[in-house]
């Protein structure tokens, strides 16, 4: 066996812990995601704009749970075996995938808004220019911290790398409040104001389809904490919070993908009957949309 020093605070019992959480959550994610993914490219009739956000948010998430299943590894290994370089891309990856899943989650509540509320038609040419623009984005701000605003390092574990939080000078502080309010608070009022609308339009109808309050609530479950942290650390030292309590706040993090899953491919009515038609053969049902009087 490869001689390893463990990381401060950390036992192999944490380090195997740890690593079976991340490999659980990747894993179930990984199996969700695939699933989604696959619906859409099998299944003819799921291939309408609307859903081309959830297939492009299945692929962050997807990417986001490899990412995670990487760490995994790392873990089991009790040490990372890729060299400053793979640290670098690891933190770059999974932090395109982060902003690409956040900004689908509040493109989904616009076009769910549009779907309830107005039904207003969406485009083609609509979707895929506001799916590139995301992509690109994301890219674009994952890629910040590689020309030096920011810094790309190890987690407490020493097992997975994500945006150094510890250093809290001026580029660590100006770039993450830029990423919050871009990433966060932006998509997070987004959210808020396209599902208070279609709940004021449910209770118009007497027809409540699904919880309006649950998709905001599950990513400020997962994020939240881990970006309070990292808010934290630009105002104190972050190594002030136990080792352990930092890797399970991005731990808690990583599982978004799969309620994401759940709730956006497995609970959409305009997506579960085609992942039903991939995995029974059976016809897609159109759901009708009642409008409001």
């Amino acid at each position: 066996m490869a001689a390893y020093t463990l990381p401060e605070g950390f036992t192999d019992f944490d380090m195997f812990t740890f690593g079976t959480a991340l490999l659980v959550g990747g894993m179930l994610g990984f199996f969700l995601n695939v699933i989604s993914i696959m619906s859409y490219l099998r299944v003819k009739e799921m291939r309408t704009p609307s859903n081309f956000f959830v297939f492009n948010l299945a692929i962050a998430d997807l990417s986001l749970n490899i990412n995670g299943l990487v760490a995994a590894y790392a873990s089991y290994l009790r040490y990372w075996p890729f060299g400053v370089d793979g640290c670098n891309y690891h933190g770059f990856q999974g932090m395109v995938s982060i902003l690409a899943s956040i900004s689908f989650l509040a493109t989904l509540a616009w076009d769910r808004y549009h779907q309830y509320c107005t039904r207003q038609k969406l485009f083609w040419s609509t979707t895929v220019t506001m799916c590139c623009l995301i992509w690109i984005m994301s890219i674009f701000w994952a890629a910040v911290p590689l020309m030096g605003w920011g810094v790309f390092d190890f987690e407490p574990m020493k097992t997975c790398c994500t945006l150094d939080y510890t250093r809290g000078d001026r580029d660590y502080i100006t770039y993450m409040i830029t990423l919050v309010v871009l990433y966060l608070m932006f998509p997070a009022y987004t959210m808020w104001s396209c599902y208070d609308a279609i709940h004021k339009h449910f209770k118009k109808i007497h027809h409540y389809r699904f919880n309006t309050s649950v998709p905001l609530r599950v990513l400020l479950m997962c994020w939240g904490p881990y970006v309070i942290m990292c808010l934290y650390a630009c105002f104190d030292n972050a190594k002030l919070v136990s080792p352990k309590l930092r890797m399970v706040l991005p731990v808690l993090a990583k599982t978004n993908p799969i309620f994401n899953a759940l709730l956006y491919t497995f609970g959409n009515e305009f997506y579960r009957g085609g992942v039903w038609h991939f995995l029974t053969g059976q016809k897609i049902v159109d759901p009708v949309i009642k409008k409001s009087k």
